[in-house]
């Protein structure tokens, strides 16, 4: 897993108030959207816990699909350009985390070296991370 910054901070609040308003209003094609979404969530886990990695990066686009017909505002053509870049150069999946529009993009990828370099190209910082498996933590800086 890799992720990078894209640079653009938004407000989150505006693209989730569109979401809970058509939710508020029962709009048939939000709320199918976000129980496909929910679903994608167990299948996820299903394919993480079997070891079934390919699987989860292919979640993570089909997530990303998703979550991209909820509101206009959730990518614009940058973030979309710097998608198909990493899909280009060896992510296998990926998405945008967070409410949308800006943020963090969270990549699968089995050649991290050669996306890495690709994405460095664009100018985007990658954010290292690594997953931590006892709980949380408050680091003193």
């Amino acid at each position: 897993m890799l992720l990078f910054f894209t640079g653009y901070s938004r407000s989150a609040s505006t693209i989730l108030k569109e979401q809970d308003q058509k939710s508020q209003q029962h709009d048939p094609r939000m709320e199918e959207n976000l129980h496909f979404v929910k679903d994608l969530g167990f299948q996820s886990k299903e394919a993480l816990e079997a070891g079934n990695l390919h699987r989860f990066a292919e979640l993570m686009n089909v997530h990303w699909e998703y979550k991209k017909q909820r509101s206009g505002a959730m990518s614009n053509n940058q973030i979309d350009e710097w998608y198909r870049m990493a899909l280009a150069n060896g992510a296998l999946g990926g998405k945008l985390i967070g409410a949308g529009g800006g943020g963090f993009l969270m990549f699968y990828a089995e050649d991290k070296p050669r996306l890495r370099h690709a994405m460095t190209q664009t100018h985007l910082r990658e954010v290292r991370f690594r997953f931590d498996f006892e709980g949380t933590k408050v680091l003193n800086q």
